[in-house]
């Protein structure tokens, strides 16, 4: 009986020491990488859920992702991801992805289940280089963006503001017409064009085709979004002290027949700077060619620079510079 006894309080004591170091190990600082921020969504557009993350962990070592389990969707439509950025305890910096849909788990994160993380003032977004030392918003880089413009040399649209916003949380970004959430010229492969001002003073423009990817590090204050010059006004073409504009020609028809609508485009110009009109008939004070899509084709300059030409098709925008 006393040997029962004592085996019975053995194995009580062997559970009790199991059940303890289970809960040590529960709490303590396991796992090889401390969780600096996680990111939802895909390359081109994602969110930071690290507080959500922080939250689930709490409550359970293996999340499956979802839109519900973080309460959004960044990207419809598209596969997401959930990006997680860690810190090595020889102080490197590595990405662990995570595709909607699958399971993560915690264990390999230092004090996953405390939740005690990602509370660094990360800044690295979505693309960070886990090699390269993160550029803060410093004066980094060598170029001061004034002015950031989308489309072709015939249409384009001022899209700081946009890239600014996008800086901020990414410093690398993948050009696109969904990126800036327009098209301003349907069928044409589009450039992204960066003016930017070395400490030199010289301007120099940067150019980042449609899909391809624009790593700010080159530009200061990149990251703090603190750039863009709104008394800029060099145009698509950069030319800042460019003159007045002049419109030399202006045609509008189709297939040869076209009606000279010079004075009445050079009359609509404001202050003699600049020109924007919708292309109708009206503009063009009738309809030389019924049936048919009209263009308007305008040759201008500014100043006694070299002339240019651009081609605007019926009911579109003409907008100069």
């Amino acid at each position: 009986m006393k040997n029962r006894r004592q085996l019975l309080q053995s194995s009580l004591a062997t559970a009790l020491l199991g059940s303890f170091t289970g809960l040590a190990r529960a709490d303590r600082d396991d796992g090889d990488y401390k969780i600096l921020q996680a990111r939802y969504g895909t390359a081109d557009r994602n969110v930071d859920v690290t507080p959500r993350l922080r939250e689930l962990a709490r409550e359970d070592r293996r999340v499956r992702i979802t839109n519900d389990l973080f309460g959004i969707d960044p990207a419809p439509g598209h596969r997401k991801t959930l990006r997680i950025i860690a810190q090595g305890q020889d102080g490197r910096t590595r990405t662990f992805d995570y595709e909607e849909f699958s399971h993560i788990d915690g264990n390999q994160f230092i004090g996953w289940g405390r939740g005690n993380w990602g509370h660094e003032r990360w800044e690295g977004g979505w693309n960070a280089d886990p090699e390269v030392p993160r550029r803060r918003d410093g004066d980094d880089g060598d170029y001061q963006i004034l002015q950031a413009r989308y489309g072709t040399p015939e249409r384009n649209v001022d899209v700081t503001p946009r890239l600014r916003e996008l800086a901020r949380s990414d410093a690398r970004v993948r050009i696109t017409n969904d990126l800036f959430g327009v098209d301003p010229d349907p069928g044409h492969r589009k450039t992204l064009r960066i003016y930017a001002r070395g400490r030199g003073g010289d301007v120099r423009t940067f150019e980042y085709e449609e899909f391809s990817h624009i790593d700010g590090n080159q530009f200061t204050g990149w990251g703090g979004g603190n750039w863009g010059d709104s008394n800029w006004r060099g145009g698509w073409h950069g030319r800042e002290e460019r003159g007045n504009l002049r419109i030399l020609r202006a045609t509008y028809g189709a297939s040869g027949r076209d009606w000279d609508i010079t004075d009445r485009l050079r009359k609509l110009m404001r202050n003699g700077q600049s020109l924007e009109v919708y292309v109708d008939n009206q503009l063009g004070g009738g309809d030389p060619y019924p049936g048919q899509r009209k263009i308007l084709i305008v040759s201008y300059s500014f100043g006694n620079g070299p002339a240019q030409e651009v081609r605007v098709s019926e009911r579109d925008t003409l907008r100069l510079p």
